[in-house]
């Protein structure tokens, strides 16, 4: 057991497997409604998991999912979760004209706010699609009324990121009070080593993710963030056919071994949700 001397931020990105960005250019969102849906029920595992140890997170969560099965969102908001906004469907800001993503996130956040009778402050773009190019973003987020966003991962990727970016959280500059909070790294050598969850947290050895934290916590004296998603603790879903080899490794690759790992992380570190950790009593009057 690592000293918790930190405590660090639990965040689900609630979509199901067949909306993840890497499956966009072969399942149309026209056949989304005729797939077998999993999210529910994945979603609620992950509750029951985090009930037995006691944990609280930040459900970031696609309008698409809440319209659908807003008992799932009322369940998450009445266990003591924040609700925070995905988008409606996982369109990537970078798709987006600034009045598309006005729409989008203006639209989502109303929708939550109704389903699960708790303001929303928080925001996380999908697949971390603000970046360099299109801050103009996190300027629109807060005149619409979001607090904080978990949209930037500093790191060079093929899909996303902003190298540059700092590594904890910050007040961008075209923002007046909006915190950004980027995904969590560890630098080694001048490189920014993304060890914040998804993919990454599937491929490393868990004693790598676990040492990540620790020195991120006890040395940097940081909180990480950690992310997942409901499809990635089901390897039994449904597999897609004829998909590039890129992405059948990083969509599949070590499903079956996640819950145990997480359940690791749970034991391992201290966690609560994206607000209590990064903005505590600032917003305590938000929630009415």
């Amino acid at each position: 057991m690592i000293a918790r001397t930190v405590t660090n931020a639990m965040t689900v990105d609630v979509e199901d497997y067949f909306q993840v960005s890497a499956f966009e250019k072969h399942i149309a969102k026209s056949e989304w409604e005729n797939l077998q849906h999993r999210v529910a029920d994945n979603t609620d595992r992950i509750l029951d998991l985090f009930a037995q140890h006691q944990v609280k997170a930040t459900f970031f969560t696609l309008g698409w999912v809440a319209e659908r099965y807003p008992r799932l969102i009322q369940r998450i908001v009445a266990e003591g979760h924040e609700l925070a906004s995905h988008g409606y469907e996982h369109v990537r800001v970078t798709q987006q004209t600034p009045d598309q993503f006005r729409a989008d996130i203006k639209k989502t956040k109303q929708m939550l706010e109704d389903i699960g009778g708790r303001k929303v402050i928080g925001y996380r773009a999908a697949s971390y699609s603000i970046g360099a190019q299109n801050l103009w973003a996190l300027r629109i987020l807060e005149e619409e009324g979001h607090l904080y966003s978990s949209s930037i991962y500093p790191v060079k990727h093929d899909l996303y990121g902003m190298p540059s970016a700092p590594r904890f959280a910050f007040h961008p500059e075209n923002t007046e009070t909006l915190l950004e909070v980027p995904i969590t790294t560890l630098k080694i050598l001048d490189r920014n080593i993304p060890c914040g969850g998804g993919g990454f947290f599937r491929l490393y050895p868990y004693l790598f993710s676990k040492w990540a934290y620790q020195y991120i916590n006890s040395m940097e004296k940081q909180p990480g963030i950690f992310y997942f998603h409901p499809w990635e603790i089901d390897p039994e879903q449904p597999r897609q056919q004829n998909l590039p080899l890129k992405s059948r490794i990083r969509h599949y690759l070590n499903l079956s071994r996640v819950e145990n790992r997480l359940t690791c992380l749970l034991n391992d570190f201290a966690w609560d949700t994206m607000q209590n950790v990064f903005l505590g009593s600032k917003t305590a009057k938000t929630q009415p």
